[in-house]
């Protein structure tokens, strides 16, 4: 059996325990504690509010932890119509902090779900106000929009958002073809300039070597003659001659006459010359 003394001992053994699990609290480098003592907000004995070993008033004190680090949230896909009526699902990341743990607790029930239904509201508002193709193509922009927005309504709450990333744009798929038939013509428009460029070069091109070519005659026979290399290195049983108009010239000069036939010229020994009085010589 224990005598009074040892019982007394058990008793403030146990008394010492319980006493330095509630008192004696330990908090990481990225935790801070917010105490409540008697409901109102104070710091701990020792250690302030953290981090480190802080030592609290049991029955007394009460501790809340609050991490300050970086907390990432992703926002499930929602339902958005934007300024031109184009329904899209749109899900995005943000990622926030606790710079005031006091406020995060005090202002705010939950300041974790809090943050992430702003983040679900004002997705769908501020998409809702620009275009698909803003969406699509400053989308970089838009996050700065929503990363300052989400900022100033959770400063009260003392929590940063540092960032705010849209991850997925799903369209509806009515609207991918159409945005694949407006590429596709857009393609085909710059294939059409490019050819109406190249076109233009050319005929540019063309122009000034045949200038060259009218002051000297004698290079049309050349570039004849290397064409003819050109298509007898390859084998083939078929060979061009070209032929140039100047020979064909007289005989359309003869068609194109009145009936066919060739004037006759005044001074030929042929022609009959009239007098004056009618007569011929």
């Amino acid at each position: 059996m224990f005598d009074g003394f040892q019982i007394s001992t058990i008793l403030f053994i146990v008394i010492f325990i319980l006493f330095f699990t509630n008192a004696v609290k330990i908090l990481r480098e990225y935790e801070r504690g917010v105490i409540f003592r008697l409901g109102r907000l104070s710091k701990a004995l020792i250690g302030g509010n953290g981090p480190g070993i802080i030592i609290l008033i049991p029955g007394i004190d009460k501790m809340e932890k609050v991490s300050l680090r970086t907390v990432t949230k992703d926002v499930p896909s929602q339902d958005v119509i934007t300024r031109d009526n184009v329904s899209i699902k749109v899900n995005a990341v943000i990622y926030f902090r606790v710079l005031d743990p006091e406020k995060a607790i005090v202002e705010v029930a939950d300041f974790l779900q809090a943050t992430y239904q702003l983040a679900q509201t004002s997705l769908r508002s501020v998409l809702g106000q620009v275009e698909l193709d803003d969406l699509l193509t400053n989308r970089e922009k838009i996050n700065e929009e929503l990363q300052l927005l989400l900022d100033q309504q959770t400063e009260p709450w003392g929590i940063k958002v540092s960032m705010v990333v849209i991850k997925n744009v799903d369209l509806p798929p009515e609207m991918q073809r159409a945005m694949a038939k407006q590429a596709e013509a857009e393609r085909e428009r710059r294939a059409k300039v490019i050819n109406a460029a190249g076109e233009e070069q050319a005929a540019a091109k063309l122009a000034a070597a045949a200038q060259v070519m009218g002051k000297h005659p004698v290079a049309i026979q050349l570039r004849y003659l290397q064409t003819l290399a050109v298509v007898a290195a390859e084998h083939n049983s078929t060979t061009l001659f070209p032929v140039p108009i100047d020979l064909f010239k007289p005989f359309i000069e003869q068609q194109m006459k009145p009936g066919g036939t060739p004037t006759v010229s005044e001074d030929s020994p042929d022609s009959a010359s009239e007098n004056k009085d009618g007569t011929t010589e």
